[in-house]
């Protein structure tokens, strides 16, 4: 029970870190990183937790596996492989799901995130556009 006139405690303050990492463990990327803007002490929490970005990047891998295995080869850690993958595999998805299908124009894709992707995504996503 907090007093009157004072700030309830930090859950990362009295929590052991592994606790707190399964706590952050229940947010996305996006929330993770704002997070990670609330204190220095989350900051550090999830900015060290290759736990928490490797079951991030494990996320995207079902889209971005080729890139993310050769990240890791190259010795990125999994938060560097998920911030060089997870616009891409947005965009992937959202190809996939069709949300580009019905595109008549290049205006039309003003103001969607576009990223490079490799031959074998284009692959997968033109047969997606076959199959529709």
């Amino acid at each position: 029970m907090s007093l009157p006139g004072r700030c309830a405690r930090n859950f990362a303050e009295t929590l052991p870190t592994e606790m707190s990492v399964q706590i952050f463990g229940e947010l996305d990327a996006r929330s993770l990183c704002r997070a990670s803007a609330t204190c220095r002490l989350w900051d550090a929490i999830i900015r060290d937790s290759q736990q928490l970005w490797r079951t991030q990047c494990l996320g995207i891998v079902m889209l971005c596996r080729r890139e993310v295995d050769a990240d890791r080869r190259d010795g990125l850690s999994w938060k560097e492989s998920l911030a060089r993958n997870y616009i891409r595999s947005r965009v992937k998805l959202d190809w996939l799901r069709g949300r580009y299908s019905n595109v008549t124009s290049a205006g039309e894709l003003r103001g969607r995130k576009m990223a490079p992707m490799d031959v074998e995504s284009w692959g997968e996503i033109l047969q997606a556009e076959l199959d529709r």
